[in-house]
């Protein structure tokens, strides 16, 4: 199975609101993005835009026009499937004009950290999708010791253990356009510690197969994903779905190192 299909997310997505009572809701609604983002990954790979220059990073080739035409499906999606309170800034999106609808959606690529999180869903779910079939198109360097995304540029969202021999490697998944890239095992993703003893990790019971990596030097965390324990887990859908460690990482004082696309 290719983890990385949209078929495969939303089926992980199912698979996981019909055992996870917690989270189902949540899920749901994920589920439905899930279907609309494969809509404009097929329209994106259907008609090709025009070849990214080479000294343009992906992130400065994506444009808030190009992807406005998503935008009022989108929000009937957000209305129809998603909370009162996203749907009442959906409601404000529409009435916008186009030229405001524009400039928000380019604000997201320049000024991220800036949005709520209510403007950084909408805009994120748009872009995530272009952005990934621009990563699949990009020539990445063989080897990096970045913490930011090789591809686009943006920080991580999740860690993936992927099998190897008779461990695993260290990969970091990004948080908008889905690119994995190797990464040091002990290696703070957000302050470059080394120190072991300054990065615990948290394990629950169930799912053993996820954890919190965190730091106690800058107080950041991920969760990480380790396939090599379950395959059958799609991390970027599996990340929404683990909501319970991510209240715990809060509890603890950590603060995540980019919140994914559900806000938490």
């Amino acid at each position: 199975m290719d983890r990385s299909s949209w078929d495969a997310r939303i089926r992980r997505a199912t698979e996981l609101s019909a055992r996870e009572t917690s989270t189902r809701q949540v899920l749901d609604f994920y589920e439905h993005i899930l279907r609309f983002q494969q809509k404009i990954c097929q329209d994106v790979s259907a008609v090709p835009g025009p070849e990214r220059p080479a000294n343009t990073s992906l992130r400065e080739y994506l444009r808030g026009d190009k992807v406005l035409e998503w935008l009022p499906e989108l929000l009937d999606v957000v209305q129809k499937h998603g909370p009162a309170k996203l749907g009442k800034e959906a409601e404000l999106l529409r009435t916008a004009t186009r030229e405001a609808q524009s400039r928000f959606l380019s604000r997201y690529l320049k000024e991220e950290d800036s949005l709520d999180p209510a403007s950084s869903f909408l805009a994120r779910v748009l872009f995530q999708p272009y952005a990934e079939v621009l990563a699949r198109q990009s020539k990445l360097p063989a080897t990096t010791s970045a913490s930011n995304c090789p591809a686009c540029g943006s920080k991580p969202q999740l860690a993936v253990l992927i099998p190897e021999g008779d461990g695993g490697k260290r990969f970091l998944g990004c948080s908008l356009c889905f690119t994995e890239w190797e990464f040091r095992r002990v290696l703070c993703p957000s302050c470059a510690e080394v120190e072991y003893t300054k990065l615990p990790r948290y394990s629950p019971e169930n799912p053993k197969a996820v954890r919190v990596e965190a730091c106690d030097s800058c107080h950041a965390y991920l969760k990480s994903f380790d396939l090599t324990i379950d395959g059958l887990m799609v991390p970027e859908v599996d990340e929404i779905g683990t909501v319970a460690l991510d209240l715990w990482a809060a509890e603890q004082e950590y603060a995540k190192i980019h919140l994914n696309l559900m806000g938490f």
